[in-house]
């Protein structure tokens, strides 16, 4: 009996990671954010929250964006330029405001980004420009997984599936005996930062149709599990560490990607970050602000209730008043990933990538 209710509770675990949060994305009219006929959404998102300011400010950085956009489809032309990671970012800004490749606003500028990633990937389903500055080059292909995983969910691009099934199983060939993944496509070592990337990339392209076995997924939630301190906070690694408050957001979000949307690791993960929030009001400039906000935004957007909008009204403005006059926000990665975080945060209540929606 206990056997029994073990697989059917796996099973129910599978069925909410393969397909209920992407279902709507891959059904022909079925529009993002949009539930379908007979579904329920709990929670719907609330727009309103997004004041005439913070549209402003998401319409000036993706211009911002846009106008950085070199003709080959990449961003930049210094420091972290043609990075493959702050450039994913930076298109997954513009598909979480409504466009698509062709399609859209930023539609163009989209298609351009997405024939540049694809022609980045390698025979063996790695995508990264290697000679470029990086924090670590499955960061890069992370990041671009996720990417082309949205584009195809929204999309359904033919050119896309076969390099995205490849780059989904270099994740898996690379995933290392703990259950994470480092900086290199390696079964070596592994830390939490990049495993979160890894786990979004897996769950975005399994929502998308795309097979990933359900023992990588259990492994990855073994990893993240493991590096949860006492306190509710998470290590960067499980040689041990102090919890902060950055990795903590990550770590909650990675237990939400798995497919673990309650119980006591979520909950003591929010109550960390609740108690350890940056002190609102004010633009951080210290490392790792930024990469803390995106992914606590994410934490709090999927735990949803008065918690998600207390978060979000505490960043927006202070977001809103960090941004100079040519649309771009500063972080000591550069332009680019600063402004694409930024943008990303301030558009969750949107609804529109196949990711976030609830």
């Amino acid at each position: 009996m206990v056997g029994m209710m073990n697989r059917v509770i796996k099973r129910r675990r599978f069925l909410e990671y393969s397909g209920a949060a992407g279902l709507a994305v891959l059904i022909p009219g079925a529009m993002p954010g949009v539930p379908l006929a007979g579904q329920r959404r709990r929670d719907a998102p609330d727009r309103s929250i997004m004041t005439t300011d913070a549209q402003g400010a998401i319409r000036r950085g993706l211009g911002f964006l846009e106008a950085r956009q070199n003709e080959e489809g990449s961003f930049g032309t210094s420091g972290y330029a043609r990075n493959a990671a702050v450039c994913s970012l930076a298109g997954l800004a513009m598909l979480a405001s409504g466009s698509t490749p062709r399609r859209g606003a930023h539609g163009e500028t989209v298609d351009r980004l997405l024939q540049f990633v694809l022609a980045q990937a390698s025979d063996s389903g790695f995508i990264a420009v290697l000679d470029k500055a990086t924090q670590g080059p499955m960061y890069d292909h992370g990041f671009a997984t996720l990417f082309l995983a949205q584009v195809y969910g929204m999309s359904s691009r033919r050119e896309i599936r076969s390099v995205l099934k490849k780059a989904v199983q270099l994740i898996i060939d690379t995933q290392n005996s703990e259950g994470g993944w480092r900086y290199q496509p390696e079964q070596k070592d592994a830390d939490l930062s990049v495993t979160i990337c890894q786990v979004t990339a897996l769950r975005a392209a399994r929502d998308a149709g795309v097979f990933v076995p359900v023992e990588t997924i259990d492994r990855s939630i073994a990893y993240v599990k493991r590096a949860q301190n006492t306190d509710g906070g998470f290590m960067y690694t499980l040689e041990g560490g102090e919890s902060a408050f950055p990795r903590t957001a990550a770590g909650v979000v990675s237990l939400y990607n798995a497919g673990i949307h309650e119980g006591q690791e979520v909950e003591s993960g929010l109550a960390y970050l609740e108690k350890n929030a940056p002190p609102p009001g004010g633009f951080d400039q210290s490392p790792h602000f930024l990469y803390g906000q995106y992914y606590a935004t994410q934490a709090w957007w999927y735990a949803g209730g008065e918690r998600w909008k207390q978060w979000y009204l505490s960043l927006r403005d202070p977001l809103v008043a960090a941004q100079a006059a040519d649309g771009s926000w500063t972080d000591r990665i550069g332009l680019e990933y600063a402004t694409a975080l930024c943008c990303l945060i301030l558009q969750m209540p949107n609804n529109y990538l196949p990711i976030f929606q609830r």
